[in-house]
């Protein structure tokens, strides 16, 4: 509210009487389907339960000094685990212990592995914890060698083999209930209401990976996608169950070696361009990690099929590989008014599979729902966020038929926990904020809109008096720090305004701020800063700043939310770099560069006390300067017609500046001719005689070193002394 110059806010829950009426008169139809789970997915959800459950109650055995209150078992289902996480360790994160990070990351691990098993396929759940099944990772995990975690793995085989290594994998539970609703329900309702609409349905779905699941369900069927998909992950079995028998039709089946040298019937198939079945553990592990790559390309966030017009009844002799739903290819180019009016034009009922967000945009839903003119939509998943969208979408729609929303919910499962529980949380903070707006106190100048309001006030800098003048005051001279325009994308220049010092935005190619005529500063986050050393863009910035000031500055700024501390694999961006490659880097750096400062800030409010030292009895920079300093074209200029490394050395030397410095090379050839020349001829050169004095004074007078004073002779002996008493 004070950052928004607001003095009064209104808070209207879902639970609000009036928010309660305005939904109530146009409620969209329900109809909530609770899908069942098979036996061995409940046994397995029951050991990784067991699994967190052990794995919080020793972290918090290992941890009683910290508040771990909100690190619960129920906490860790929901989607803002990652969140609750952060705020309760990122501020100790560099205290805690090795095995108490080690904790931490076995809870992701377990909410990964129950969250794959109810979202994904067996196969992939199966292979995902074959990959944990591995020496290596049973060294640094312990809840791997729990006996909870042996069931599981037992419990994961029996998803998809029966019996001896024999490829029968089940079938999500889901897929049958929305084959009903698209093939029979939805079908049988066009009919009933006889619409002249074709119907649009829309499938939300929590991620692509899902998106991606139901898209080959629907189009190739799902005993063809469990094949396929047992390909793609290099899962090893001998036979095939009667229930694939129709799948020996397939191109990729009728290749495949029937007998090996044994005699028995193996499963070394080769699928097309994607798949590799494995023979040894070396090859499986290099298909995990090579598979991610090609079918992160596959992965959509959106998918948009046809329904064909007949449909298959049970006692046809097709199977259920034979394509009922056919995918709209044309969808990938187009927009939504133009899927909008694609779908009118289409006889066929257009199914549209989405997730619930996209990365680049939190709209996307909202702007699909007021654009498509829906009629049935399916969650496959549960999400706040979506129904209440939804709610909203149907309330201000004007239509006589409301709209047909199936909720698919596995009950008894941590799906329907999850979400009972982010209702909950729902709730509860909407209560929070409406118990803490009552006994708020808010400023009466909050709104911004008379002088006293302290949001605008900036640190006023007193006066300073002269005693010799009778006391009085002399103006102090104003403070002025050039910030580049893309700084303004962080809060750092706020905060030198706030400090009461003036802000000229101007496009520099060289450093972030220029806070006198000779110190320049790049400010770097640490992620910023791992990825410029690791592109060597850094180098480039620091040699342009070496070369302009006599001051330059590398300003490494912390988050004011984290532990102010190089905490270990919690900045890095990619698997290649760590934390000993990052401080080699920044070594070389400094050797490098010996005039370049590093400077360490725990926060932009730090960094802003920092500048603000920093300018204490120094000149303002000069605008001029800075704006026409380390274009490309003098970049390009000076690696054409100089020599780099001459360049930098005579820049160095005493009254040679950015404005004189061209004119100084181009008239003196060597040093030799440098040296005979005299003052005046010097001054010619230069243009400015206090340069040539500075230029002549260093070349032909004799400068001796200052004797160090008694005191540091004293205190040279004496530790000369020391050290030999030492020895």
């Amino acid at each position: 509210m004070r950052a928004l110059f607001v003095k009064e806010v209104y808070i209207w829950p879902r639970f609000h009487s009036t928010v309660v009426q305005s939904l109530r008169a146009r409620e969209p139809q329900v109809i909530e389907l609770q899908i069942p789970i098979s036996d061995t997915m409940a046994k397995i959800q029951t050991c990784i339960l067991d699994l967190m459950n052990l794995t919080v109650k020793e972290l918090k055995r290992v941890n009683k000094t910290v508040e771990l209150q909100e690190i619960t078992v129920e906490n860790c289902l929901t989607k803002q685990f990652h969140k609750i996480l952060q705020s309760q360790l990122d501020c100790i994160w560099n205290q805690l212990s090795t095995k108490s990070k080690q904790l931490v990351a076995d809870l992701k691990t377990l909410r990964h592995l129950i969250i794959t098993l109810l979202y994904a396929d067996p196969v992939t759940f199966y292979n995902l914890v074959c990959s944990y099944r591995t020496m290596e990772y049973a060294q640094t995990c312990t809840w791997i060698l729990f006996e909870p975690a042996e069931l599981m793995f037992t419990y994961a085989s029996t998803l998809v083999f029966s019996g001896d290594k024999e490829l029968n994998p089940e079938f999500c539970p889901k897929w049958h209930a929305l084959s009903e609703i698209l093939k029979v329900e939805i079908p049988a309702d066009m009919q009933k209401e006889k619409s002249n609409e074709n119907g649009t349905v829309l499938i939300l779905c929590q991620d692509n990976k899902t998106c991606y699941q139901l898209n080959h369900f629907l189009t190739l069927g799902p005993r063809h996608y469990l094949f396929t998909m047992a390909l793609k992950r290099g899962v090893t079995f001998k036979s095939i169950n009667n229930n694939f028998k129709q799948l020996k039709e397939l191109p990729e089946f009728k290749n495949t070696p029937k007998q090996t040298q044994s005699g028995r019937e193996v499963g070394n198939f080769k699928f097309p361009k994607k798949a590799k079945v494995v023979k040894e553990s070396k090859n499986e592990e290099e298909a995990k990690s090579s598979e991610t790559e090609e079918e992160v390309d596959d992965f959509k966030d959106s998918y948009c099929l046809t329904m064909s017009q007949t449909v298959c009844d049970e006692s046809d002799s097709k199977t259920d590989s034979d394509c009922m739903f056919e995918p709209f290819t044309e969808f990938e180019n187009m927009n939504l008014t133009q899927l909008c009016e694609a779908a009118k034009a289409n006889v066929n009922p257009t199914i549209l599979i989405q997730t619930f967000r996209k990365a680049d945009s939190t709209l996307e839903l909202q702007n699909v729902l007021e654009e498509i003119r829906l009629s049935y939509v399916i969650m496959y998943h549960s999400n706040i966020t979506a129904i209440r969208n939804i709610e909203i979408y149907e309330a201000r729609r004007n239509s006589t038929v409301p709209l047909k929303v199936y909720f698919l919910i596995h009950n008894g499962t941590v799906e329907e926990q999850s979400y009972l529980t982010s209702l909950r949380r729902e709730k509860e903070a909407f209560e929070y904020l409406i118990s803490t707006k009552s006994t708020m106190v808010i400023p009466e100048d909050q709104d911004g809109k008379t002088d006293m309001c302290l949001a605008l006030q900036r640190e006023a800098v007193t006066a300073e008096i002269n005693t010799r003048q009778g006391g009085a005051s002399t103006a102090p001279a104003k403070q002025l720090v050039i910030v580049d325009m893309r700084e303004f994308r962080s809060e750092l220049p706020a905060l030198i305004h706030k400090r009461g010092i003036e802000i000229e935005p101007l496009t520099i190619t060289v450093g972030d701020y220029i806070l006198t005529p000779d110190i320049c500063v790049e400010r770097k986050s640490i992620s910023d800063l791992i990825g410029s050393l690791n592109s060597g863009r850094l180098y480039q910035q620091c040699t342009q700043m070496s070369r302009y000031y006599k001051k330059p500055m590398l300003l490494i700024e912390f988050d004011q939310n984290k532990t102010f501390s190089w905490q270990q694999n919690q900045f890095m961006i990619s698997t290649d770099s760590d934390n000993s490659e990052i401080q080699k880097k920044l070594l070389l750096l400094t050797l490098h560069f010996p005039k370049l400062k590093l400077v360490w800030s725990a926060s932009p409010y730090a960094s802003a006390q920092l500048f603000e030292e920093l300018k204490v009895d120094k000149d303002q920079p000069n605008v001029e300067y800075a704006t026409a300093l380390g274009n490309e074209q003098d970049l390009d200029l000076i690696e054409t017609k100089y020599n780099v490394g001459v360049y930098d050395f005579v820049y160095k030397l005493p009254g040679i500046t950015s404005k004189n410095i061209d004119q100084f090379m181009r008239r003196c050839t060597n040093m030799d001719q440098v040296i005979k020349m005299t003052e005046n001829e010097l001054q010619q050169v230069l243009g400015n005689a206090k340069d040539a004095r500075s230029l002549y004074s260093i070349l032909h007078e004799e400068h001796v070193t200052k004797k160090p004073s008694e005191q540091g002779v004293g205190k040279g002996k004496a530790r000369e002394k020391f050290k030999f008493t030492k020895k």
